[in-house]
Parts: C-alpha cells; sequence; structure tokens
C-alpha cells in the first residue's frame, strides 16, 4: 500500500513539473542556448525577422544593433528563410548582426502568424505580452514611437 501511495505522488508531482514547463514560452536560440519569455520581463522585446536577400532588412540592421544597447529593450532576430547552422552564421556575419537570432519561429508562442512581408518586427511588451506588428524598416524613432503608444 505504502508503495502504491509513493508511486502516485511521484506521477501527480511528474505530471505537475511536465505541465509547468509545457507552460512556459521558450526561445531556442541559433548557438543551441534558450531561454524564457519570463527572462524578459519588465523590458521590451523586439523580435526581428529578416532575410539577406532584403535590402530593406540589411538597412535596418545597424539601427536594430543600437537599440539592443539600450536599457530595457532586447532585440532578437529570426531569419525569415529559416536558415541554421553554417549558413545562418554565415549570413549574420555578412549583415553584422549582433543581436542573437532564434532558431524556431516565435510567431507561434504570441499566436501569431510569420509575417508575410519583410521586414517585420514583432513589439512584446514589459509584461510579455504582443503589443504590434511594426512593418518595414525600423529606426530609433519609430521603435521609440512604437514603445511610446
Amino acid at each position: 500500500m505504502r508503495i502504491k501511495t509513493v508511486f502516485k505522488f511521484s506521477a501527480l508531482i511528474f505530471a505537475f513539473v511536465t505541465l509547468s514547463a509545457c507552460s512556459q514560452q521558450n526561445f531556442t536560440f541559433s548557438d543551441g542556448t534558450s531561454s524564457t519569455l519570463s527572462d524578459y520581463r519588465g523590458q521590451w522585446l523586439l523580435i526581428n525577422y529578416w532575410a539577406v536577400w532584403c535590402k530593406p532588412c540589411i538597412e535596418e540592421i545597424p539601427e536594430l544593433n543600437w537599440i539592443n544597447e539600450q536599457e530595457n529593450i532586447t532585440v532578437l532576430g529570426y531569419n525569415f528563410d529559416n536558415q541554421s547552422g553554417a549558413a545562418l552564421t554565415k549570413q549574420v556575419m555578412k549583415l553584422a548582426i549582433e543581436f542573437p537570432n532564434l532558431s524556431q519561429d516565435p510567431a507561434v508562442l504570441f499566436d501569431q502568424v510569420k509575417p508575410s512581408v519583410l521586414p517585420a518586427t514583432m513589439v512584446i511588451n514589459p509584461q510579455g505580452e504582443f503589443q504590434s506588428w511594426l512593418l518595414g524598416p525600423q529606426t530609433r524613432e519609430s521603435v521609440n514611437s512604437a514603445l511610446l503608444k
């Protein structure tokens, strides 16, 4: 009887831990590391969709690099063509992208559809909630304006 009770309790704990882990919104980065959405609480999160063939994407990267250096704002990237490994690393280096890049499309984490135009930037507020999409190349001023809304 005692073994049965311990087994049931262990199964209950396992189920709770598993469900808790599933409810976390995880980001996996191109370098193999990961984080959760809660790691970014209290700051703005900008998730930029880019491609090496997209001229406006290339033009906005220096602005996004600068924005990523500011307090309370983190920029993450996602390669629209879902490149990975050496191909992604080569593109990141070619475009001088200084912010981390995700290995999985983050739109699903926020019940969004992958954008059909580039560049596109998803704005996540400091509470971890989707706020809006910014379409077209972004500047310091356009991002500032979007965050003040």
